[in-house]
């Protein structure tokens, strides 16, 4: 396919063994809510797009025939294949490619295609065009992240929050206060996931929210790794002034909680679908 957008192999690099470990899981109702929705028996087929180590896939694989998790980055497939080893997950493969090489990779035709937090970082308008195409009659395109704006804050187990804005601070102090990205910087995004959905042939998406864990309990490595899993706080942007980081971030943490323990509250789990006509 030609008009490909470049894409930097280092965006992730050297983050694929933190992921699993650092990032909030999502909403223990996840796969209830989205089988509902979206009518899941058993019998499809699932695409998850951007699958990193596998966490949406893995999850949703028991509600479908077959699942195939697609991502660029070598080193998500293994933590994907490893991960998803580990939870008995059978009926899943991997394969690696860019969501803008969907229509070419021949890889069938799917009741559901995710997106776990990386519709973002498509070319969002030309790759839901490409879903479209490739759904089943009834099938759905289903976009799933977080959000901590859609209830108020609930009450936590009792251990201080991750204090984030100093964690980021620190973070400018070394790499600078513009985003990093891989070789580049990362802009804000343009819009939310419904207007780009409203762009395509699936017109308007509905919203789905379910109710975010409030009992995630993360101790120094927990949010060390949920930092350096994140393409702007990537390992490799700090060269050789990683374990000087690592270190600050490390008594950044001890200051704020005796108990080393801090709370983690993602917030709900946003999911946005849209479906195309029967």
């Amino acid at each position: 396919m030609t008009g490909l957008p470049a894409y930097d192999p280092t965006l992730y690099k050297g983050s694929a063994a933190y992921y699993l470990r650092g990032r909030p899981p999502y909403s223990l109702a996840l796969r209830e809510a989205v089988s509902a929705e979206c009518a899941l028996d058993g019998t499809g087929r699932l695409l998850d797009v951007g699958c990193g180590p596998g966490v949406l896939a893995a999850e949703l694989a028991p509600v479908v025939y077959e699942a195939v998790g697609l991502d660029p980055d070598p080193d998500m497939l293994t933590e994907a294949a490893r991960h998803a080893a580990r939870a008995g997950v059978t009926n899943v493969r991997w394969v690696q490619g860019l969501a803008e090489q969907i229509p070419d990779l021949n890889l069938g035709i799917f009741r559901l295609v995710t997106f776990g937090q990386s519709f973002h970082w498509t070319a969002r308008e030309r790759v839901a065009e490409s879903v479209y195409d490739l759904l089943e009659p009834g099938g759905s395109i289903v976009l799933v992240g977080h959000s901590v704006d859609k209830r108020p804050e609930p009450t936590g187990p009792g251990h201080p929050k991750i204090p984030h804005e100093a964690i980021l601070a620190l973070i400018d102090s070394y790499l600078g206060s513009r985003r990093r990205s891989g070789q580049g910087y990362q802009g804000p995004p343009t819009d939310r996931w419904e207007a780009a959905l409203r762009r395509t042939r699936f017109g308007q998406p509905r919203e789905v929210v379910s109710p975010g864990r409030t009992d995630i309990v993360q101790d120094s490595d927990g949010v060390l790794a949920n930092y350096l899993s994140m393409s702007f706080c990537a390992p490799h942007l700090f060269g050789d002034r990683l374990d000087s980081f690592e270190a600050e971030l490390r008594r950044t943490l001890a200051e704020r909680s005796p108990s080393g323990l801090f709370w983690d509250w993602p917030g709900d789990t946003d999911i946005v679908i849209a479906d195309k006509p029967r």
